[in-house]
């Protein structure tokens, strides 16, 4: 069992040339290799996949893996590196020849019904970050379960059986297939989704910021081709990613806010180098939050496209989800940070949305993971449905449901800080915030507390880095940042 290597909420991600190299890779192939070969549920003999391949009417003879990478350095050498110690391991490999989407990894491992999907990627991170996806025969990022599976199949750093440095680093083995199909099958996917016609008929002008990752090869190519007329930017390759960080926030939107208001644009959208995440501009330049984003587009989809089924939203989302939920008779599930949780309940088939507040959307009969591609086109197709700019559209929205406000900051601290903190809440939490009563103390993830009226502060260590986050929301606009400012407060008092 390796003890160097271990999963965050989105798979494992370090910085490149350090803590992730070509043999940190490797080992991660080859405990995945064993976790597709003897897991007795997720694995290709498991119950767990031979039924959900019956269910699809297939009966596949070898395990099938597809590899794909983002476009930073150096995923795509480190998705051969992967591709060639998973054929060492008898199992059947297709790599993408460009770079590959997270969602799109994700359809195809439905739509072929492989067994699961390994991806290059550092997501939102930094350009020196790097990491590793491995997505399951479900199409979605693996589950606790799998993921303690794999670290303890891990082998370690001196082990027999990895190679002193990876020989064939840049080069596949020659049992490996490239494909280039994927995109083509995604897209025509997407267009069983989006109101096509809709967009033909709507004359928008739409603003793409792929943020140099993989949408650069999916925005511009279908909303083209159903009649938009694409402004892009970020569209080239820049393994420095311009500078930025490239999470699809308002921050590194700035030139797409920019390029928005210029042109005249009627509206701006981007995702995260691996599109697993979403970002929206409107047509004055303003980011929209995902916490106003997807209430949106849960009206939408109930509205104007009648799905009907569940909701669910991780406990520090906007709780202006729940109000459409309840508005429109649909049950509402919470769950902790960390869309695989999200992703759990999306593969039952019964709910029609899952979102996180920090940008990911799942949709019904789709992926079960989140996929920022379709989020942002679900935007326009809003758009162009109903024939509105989104400030009309966000201005009747809230003639039917009541504004909420939120904030979220973070805060880096040490790891015995952070323990110190996360200890004494728990053994002393506050009882009034901002001079109103704690109603209830929600503990699924760190600790929320609610406070009679509905407003909240959350606090809990982040997953990935060594940071406290703290959220709060409430109906008075004022009123987030006065629960951060006494929230930080109390975190002085104990460190």
């Amino acid at each position: 069992m390796s003890e160097d290597i271990k999963f965050s909420t989105a798979g494992f991600r370090a910085v490149t040339a350090d803590g992730l190299t070509a043999q940190t890779v490797q080992r991660l192939a080859y405990g995945i290799s064993e976790h597709i070969l003897e897991h007795p549920f997720y694995g290709f003999e498991g119950t767990g996949y031979k039924k959900h391949c019956q269910e699809q009417g297939k009966k596949p003879k070898k395990p099938l893996v597809f590899v794909g990478f983002d476009t930073r350095f150096p995923s795509k050498e480190l998705a051969y590196v992967a591709a060639n110690a998973l054929v060492q391991n008898g199992i059947t490999v297709r790599v993408a020849e460009l770079p590959l989407p997270t969602p799109v990894a994700e359809w195809a491992v439905l739509n072929e019904c492989a067994v699961g999907a390994v991806v290059i990627t550092g997501s939102e991170a930094e350009y020196f970050v790097n990491g590793v996806k491995w997505i399951s025969y479900y199409g979605g990022i693996a589950n606790n379960e799998i993921v303690e599976d794999i670290e303890r199949r891990i082998p370690p750093s001196n082990a027999q059986i990895l190679k002193a440095s990876s020989t064939d680093f840049g080069s596949l083995n020659a049992a490996v297939v490239l494909t280039n199909d994927l995109r083509k099958g995604y897209l025509a996917r997407l267009e069983k989704i989006i109101n096509t016609k809709a967009l033909k008929k709507s004359k928008l002008k739409i603003a793409v910021d792929p943020l140099f990752g993989t949408a650069k090869n999916y925005f511009r190519d279908f909303l083209e081709k159903h009649g938009i007329t694409v402004e892009g930017l970020h569209e080239n390759d820049d393994i420095l990613c311009g500078g930025l960080v490239p999470n699809a926030g308002p921050v590194s939107l700035t030139e797409l806010k920019k390029l928005v208001v210029n042109k005249k644009m009627h509206l701006g959208i981007a995702c995260n180098p691996d599109c697993d995440k979403f970002g929206i501009i409107d047509a004055e330049g303003n980011w929209v939050s995902p916490n106003e984003i997807a209430p949106m587009l849960l009206d939408h989809l109930v509205r104007n496209k009648k799905l009907k089924g569940r909701v669910c939203r991780s406990v520090i989302t906007s709780n202006l989800l729940d109000q459409v939920a309840k508005a429109n008779g649909l049950m509402l599930r919470e769950t902790p940070v960390g869309f695989k949780y999200i992703t759990e309940l999306m593969t039952t088939g019964q709910y029609i949305m899952g979102m996180e507040e920090s940008g990911g959307l799942a949709i019904a009969n789709h992926i079960p993971d989140k996929d920022g591609l379709l989020a942002c086109l679900l935007v326009v197709d809003m758009l162009a449905t109903e024939g509105k700019t989104l400030k009309q559209i966000r201005k009747d929205f809230y003639r039917k449901y009541k504004q909420l406000f939120d904030q979220k900051v973070s805060i880096p601290k040490t790891e015995t800080e952070i323990n110190r903190i996360m200890e004494r809440l728990d053994i002393r939490p506050p009882l009034s915030l901002c001079k109103t009563s704690v109603w209830r103390i929600d503990s699924t993830d760190g600790f929320k507390f609610l406070l009679k009226g509905g407003s909240w502060l959350a606090i809990r260590p982040s997953s990935t880095e060594r940071l406290i986050r703290m959220y709060a929301e409430a109906q008075d606009e004022k009123l987030p940042a006065a629960l951060i400012k006494e929230g930080k407060k109390i975190i002085d008092s104990i460190v």
